[in-house]
């Protein structure tokens, strides 16, 4: 694993440790969890900007029956 160095305000501080004290190993499952969070809302509003701009078309439509039909080919 990678280790960063993050500095951060005092007020920043204080609010972490009430949420994810420094005594324990919350703290970095806490920062690497928000992390993880903020890069997922990212990349779900660049999905949203890229359907935004080529929506898909109207006739493409998920058809469950065509799926079943390929899944029950091989079957399990």
């Amino acid at each position: 694993m990678k280790q960063l160095l993050v500095e951060v305000d005092d007020d920043l501080a204080r609010r972490l440790d009430q949420v994810a004290p420094a005594r324990t190993r919350r703290r970095s499952e806490f920062i690497r969890r928000a992390i993880m969070a903020a890069i997922w809302e990212i990349e779900e509003r660049a999905t949203a900007e890229a359907y935004g701009r080529l929506p898909d078309s109207p006739d493409m439509v998920f058809d469950p029956t065509v799926w079943d039909a390929f899944a029950g080919e091989d079957g399990p």
